[in-house]
């Protein structure tokens, strides 16, 4: 997963000099601060920037080489790569890219992504739960329609759902789909929650149950089209609360995530 529902709760890990290197570098690049097709700082500029040996930049190097971010040339230095070779399927590009800023944009395009995977995974989960696999997505149904939620919980048994309608699916590569779906409800938790309201809670429990219903009802078009309501409701106010947020700003200010 990407972390960014573990870090808007406030668990945080002790970070080695190989992470805050690579992440202050990864944000200042995903940022803008250093765009593409500019050169990094030498090492030695770097080194005396982070407090770190030549040792320790390096692997925070390949590190960010190896998330398709940064190359090296001979003779020139470490250049940014264009955003279209950035590797967005790495956890942590996607972190550092909500973290960074939000955008219709990239809200559009993240749903889209999960369209192309979700609903096959609900088809797929038609096929393939068991009795113990209705019964696991029945009881996180529940928990989801706890009144009781705040934006983190009801985010994280959210993702809790749709990662195991992943795994109940039994195809790898949907599972490998978790960083997407981590961000996406990541970005409602930053700028809108069912969390906010009780009927908007029921609402997304009995959305969430229609998904089950479908899936233990063996009716792989309906599981495909619940599965798609969920997301494509998700999208369109997630994408409301961010014009909202653009013209008004002072009236969503932004949890740490």
């Amino acid at each position: 997963m990407t972390g960014l529902l573990a870090s808007a709760g406030g668990v945080q890990g002790i970070r080695s000099s190989h992470a805050h290197v690579v992440g202050t570098l990864g944000r200042q690049i995903v940022g803008g601060s250093f765009p593409p097709g500019s050169i990094l700082p030498g090492d030695k500029e770097l080194g005396e920037t982070f407090g770190v040996s030549r040792t320790v930049l390096r692997e925070a190097m390949k590190t960010l080489a190896a998330k398709r971010l940064i190359e090296a040339k001979t003779r020139v230095g470490t250049k940014v790569l264009e955003r279209e070779r950035w590797n967005l399927l790495d956890p942590d590009v996607l972190r550092w890219r909500v973290e960074t800023g939000l955008d219709a944009r990239f809200i559009e395009d993240l749903a889209t992504m999960r369209l192309a995977f979700e609903p096959e995974a609900a088809a797929l989960a038609c096929r393939r739960a068991t009795g113990e696999d209705i019964a696991r997505l029945a009881a996180i149904v529940e928990e989801l329609g706890d009144l009781g939620h705040d934006r983190t919980s009801i985010a994280r048994v959210d993702l809790k759902f749709h990662l195991a309608v992943a795994d109940i699916s039994q195809n790898p590569f949907m599972r490998a789909t978790s960083g997407l779906i981590e961000t996406a409800l990541a970005i409602v938790l930053r700028l809108s929650s069912p969390a906010e309201d009780a009927e908007m809670i029921r609402e997304c429990a009995d959305n969430h149950r229609r998904i089950v219903e479908a899936i233990a009802s063996k009716d792989e078009e309906r599981a495909r089209a619940t599965m798609r309501a969920v997301i494509e409701l998700g999208a369109t106010r997630t994408q409301s609360a961010l014009e909202e947020e653009v013209r008004v700003p002072e009236k969503h200010p932004h949890p740490e995530v």
